[in-house]
């Protein structure tokens, strides 16, 4: 194993990576597992916090959908609203996965739809104020959570994480690696 599946900050066995990346060393003794130590954790750590996150919408009666519709239109700024096509680019979702969040948070009285000024064809999605109030009070809600899963890490800690997967992310995005390696 390389690149740190020995370093355990001071745990017997480690972490559940650790524990991964020993089982394939002794059953692929000549692969790489380094790949693993970071990607892994990742993905480790998502599936660590994702539960309590969406709990968290929850309690505010939104699933992750419908508060990344409310979230994106309260960040965009005042006035608050946004195309469906504005929309659904920014959450990376199709334009049906959208219209069934659309229609969920209307009923909700979180949103509403209106004819753009500009062209009377085209329709806007506006943020009410209940939906603003929502999606203020859920997201504070949720950066407390967040907050807390990190309290095992000092500012520098965080601060250096941050810097490495803005890195990594920049990296991938910038040139994402090809489809048509061998599996």
């Amino acid at each position: 194993m390389t690149d740190g599946a020995e370093e355990t900050d001071g745990q017997a066995d480690g972490d559940h990576v650790d524990r991964l990346r020993r089982q394939w060393a002794r059953e692929l003794p000549d692969l790489d597992t380094g790949p693993m130590a970071i990607l892994g954790r990742a993905y480790r750590l998502s599936n660590l916090v994702r539960g309590s996150i969406e709990a968290t919408f929850a309690g505010f009666g939104l699933d992750r959908g419908e508060f990344d519709v409310i979230g994106t239109l309260r960040r965009s700024g005042p006035p608050y609203r946004l195309t469906p096509t504005e929309l659904y680019t920014a959450l990376m979702i199709s334009s049906g996965g959208l219209t069934h969040r659309l229609d969920r948070l209307e009923k909700a009285g979180l949103i509403r739809r209106e004819k753009s000024p500009q062209d009377g064809r085209s329709v806007l999605v506006v943020l009410t104020e209940a939906g603003a109030a929502r999606a203020e009070a859920a997201f504070r809600a949720d950066m407390a959570k967040e907050a807390a899963f990190l309290q095992a890490l000092d500012p520098q800690d965080r601060a250096a994480l941050a810097a490495l997967l803005r890195k990594l992310i920049a990296g991938i995005e910038r040139d994402p690696p090809r489809g048509d390696e061998p599996r």
